[in-house]
């Protein structure tokens, strides 16, 4: 089989890949490799089942057409300050208008037009002012809210577009390797889970998101593409009452806040918070279960989530941060016999594990049903520990109630954003012919920076028309 690009993923950053060369008149033939289903027939079983089936031989919420993001929430954050490192390797000028040009296309296929955080500027100010004399920064970001069920729709009308215009697109077809002659890369080795067989392209776009993130890893040791250890993100997904974020989910819908508490001072920020949201599990390879949050437009919760994420970075002699992640999440997995952990906050101050009886007399119910009550410190690095402990005491100065004794905290959330490729700005690896995009490749976290890589992908990739 024979394209003229081939992309490996089909996640925002390969999607809009493939967008923006048709946008610009590109007639190359583009084949997409996708290792899940199309965005129709992906279906979490867990809405009637009330527990996690772990889907096999992938998790529907991680893996298909829109990737994992999309899936779970669909918040589109339009500030370059948001979203990775992107803005570094191109300048912070060329992000930004690239995330406006991005949005539009949204828009173009239905997402909401409403913006979050753009209102109440007095509102604003206070809580800015709150988070300074806590020792937090407020990163302003607006932020347009597709939700997971627009987000849904959204997507559904971009895949029928792709194919409309042309673009062929192999769901559940796994990528299993490059192909390589004489260090240019000259297309992939697919298979179709019945036998194997190779696309032939010109150029090659790995798109893998952060469900590919060790799967890319590995190939950049076999095949000795340039990268570095980058960061990981080790944290939990913290569930309050409505009421205790009522202003600010009001007035900034997400807050986004990042702090360096003592001793360690590491980096720790707030990521993906869900005003009536409801907290999800996802399954990752080797039945890793982590915790993610997600919100509908229409369908609300009692509760507001947000993720806390304490970042990692390792030097020698050390040098597999995802790995060490997955660690993490395999020990709190064992201790809730293969589930998801939660604690409340107030136990965890007091040294000792939660029971189902004390969730069952709280305030806050929590909104994944078959999580596990127990005490997530048992498998959590005292490191991180210690900075999620003292980064929420500080977010209870901003937002009063949230370091309540019932505020519950689920673990593990991780975030494999490592390993960092390195490409010139027209995002070149070592390998000629090959490009790493989006989340795996270490330069985004998230939909939007995705998209925006993804843009900047297709227009130098049709310029080779």
């Amino acid at each position: 089989m024979n394209a003229d690009v081939v992309i490996v993923g089909a996640g925002p950053a390969g999607i809009f890949t493939a967008l923006e060369m048709l946008k610009k008149g590109s007639r190359q033939k583009i084949i997409m490799v996708e290792k899940g289903q199309s965005i129709e027939n992906r279906r979490c079983p867990k809405h009637q089942t009330n527990r996690c089936m772990n889907c096999k031989p992938y998790c529907h919420i991680t893996t298909g057409f829109s990737g994992a993001g999309a899936f779970s929430d669909g918040k589109l954050s339009l500030s370059y300050e948001v979203g990775g490192d992107l803005p570094t390797l191109i300048g912070p000028d060329l992000a930004q208008e690239t995330i406006q040009y991005a949005d539009k296309i949204y828009l173009d296929f239905g997402a909401d037009t409403h913006i979050e955080g753009l209102e109440y500027p007095e509102e604003r100010k206070e809580i800015r002012k709150r988070a300074i004399q806590a020792g937090l920064k407020l990163v302003d970001c607006p932020i347009r809210h597709m939700g997971t069920e627009k987000a849904h729709d959204i997507y559904l009308g971009i895949e029928r577009y792709l194919q409309d215009q042309g673009v062929e697109i192999l769901f559940s077809h796994e990528c299993k390797n490059l192909i390589l002659e004489n260090d240019v890369c000259k297309g992939v080795t697919v298979s179709d889970r019945r036998q194997d067989f190779e696309i032939h392209a010109r150029h090659t776009v790995v798109a893998t998101g952060r469900r590919g993130a060790d799967w890319l890893e590995k190939l950049c040791a076999e095949h000795h593409i340039a990268h570095a250890p980058g960061t990981v993100d080790i944290g939990v997904r913290v569930e309050v009452r409505n009421e205790v974020m009522e202003l600010v989910n009001r007035v900034l819908y997400e807050s986004k806040l990042v702090g360096w508490p003592k001793p360690f001072k590491n980096k720790v920020r707030t990521f993906c918070q869900n005003p009536g949201g409801f907290v999800s599990q996802e399954n990752y390879d080797n039945d890793l279960a982590v915790v993610n949050g997600h919100s509908y437009k229409e369908f609300k919760s009692d509760n507001t989530n947000v993720s806390i994420l304490c970042s990692h970075n390792f030097s020698v002699p050390f040098n597999q941060p995802i790995a060490y992640a997955q660690k993490v999440g395999e020990l709190t997995n064992m201790l809730a016999n293969g589930q998801i952990l939660v604690q409340r906050f107030g136990d965890i101050l007091d040294g000792k594990r939660t029971w189902q009886k004390e969730l069952d007399q709280s305030n806050i119910r929590p909104t994944l049903p078959d999580v596990v009550a127990g005490d997530i410190t048992a498998a959590m690095p005292y490191r991180a520990m210690v900075n999620i402990i003292n980064f929420i005491q500080a977010m209870d100065y901003v937002v009063p109630g949230f370091a309540s004794v019932e505020t519950l905290l689920y673990s593990p959330e991780l975030k494999f954003y490592s390993n960092r490729v390195k490409m010139d700005t027209d995002f070149n690896t070592s390998l000629q012919g090959l490009h790493c995009l989006g989340d795996s490749s270490g330069w985004t976290r998230g939909l939007m920076m995705s998209s925006a890589m993804g843009v900047l992908m297709g227009r130098k990739l049709a310029s080779f028309s």
